[in-house]
């Protein structure tokens, strides 16, 4: 079995926006020796070589900061009337199964991914939507992510493309963008020159009135084929959170 990382590293990057920013604080394994005498265990009686136990802590990362997905609480407190699942609510088995790549990297920055276009690349190397897949779209802007501008750079899922996956069965999806619509500041200034109410979030509030869930961040998807794989997304367990951190995995037979 081969497995290839599909995460970003978590760690501090001066370049990344003040939203992003990531800060752990590294403790050596000394002061570790030193709490441990404080709690009562006598110096001469630590084990012999004993350098005392490295330990980290996460002083500043939100949820959205690093590769991610994203529960339905995120785009709404509601679906359709009914409470939105946060992250720990999120059913396990969403979170394993067998991926398919959607290659997008043709798109141009600000162009969204339409139906057409995602129809028109299945057609093309014959590959088909079953349901409960994890899908992910390929944009190839990992290559700005850790850069200021990665936020500002790419293209985007569409309201309807989303809709139209989620309605083929798919309820977790994915992107190698910074977000899964179109880039945040594109879409605050178009929303004001049209004076368009409908355009800002237009994808992620799909998820108003449908259930699913979708990544962002993911890196490495160039190391994929487009289909006969499984990915494995499984979120830490956070408690009422809208999204979490995930170690995402693509799984594949020698």
């Amino acid at each position: 079995m081969k497995l290839i990382d599909l995460s970003k590293p978590i760690q501090y990057n001066k370049e990344d926006p003040w939203f992003m920013k990531v800060k752990i604080k590294h403790k050596p394994h000394k002061k570790a020796k030193w709490l441990l005498r404080i709690l009562g265990l006598p110096f001469k009686l630590f084990p012999k070589g004993f350098e005392g136990w490295a330990d980290d802590t996460i002083k500043k990362m939100g949820v959205h900061a690093t590769t991610h997905i994203d529960a339905p609480w995120h785009y709404a407190p509601t679906v359709n009337g009914e409470k939105a699942k946060t992250i720990d609510e999120i059913p396990l088995d969403w979170c394993y199964g067998d991926g398919v790549v959607i290659d997008m990297k043709h798109k141009a920055d600000f162009d969204p991914i339409t139906v057409n276009d995602i129809e028109a690349f299945l057609e093309a190397h014959k590959l088909k939507l079953e349901h409960d897949m994890i899908v992910l779209i390929k944009t190839g802007r990992d290559i700005y992510n850790g850069t200021k501008d990665f936020h500002k750079k790419g293209t985007g899922m569409s309201a309807e493309a989303t809709e139209w996956l989620i309605d083929k069965g798919i309820k977790v999806m994915g992107i190698d963008s910074w977000g899964w619509d179109l880039p945040l500041p594109y879409m605050i200034e178009k929303a004001k020159k049209d004076n368009n109410p409908d355009f800002f979030w237009e994808a992620h509030l799909v998820g108003n009135r449908k259930e699913y869930c979708h990544m962002e961040q993911l890196v490495n998807l160039d190391a994929l084929p487009y289909s006969g794989f499984k990915v494995a997304v499984f979120p830490l367990k956070i408690v009422g959170a809208s999204a979490a951190p995930a170690r995402v995995v693509a799984l594949m037979e020698d």
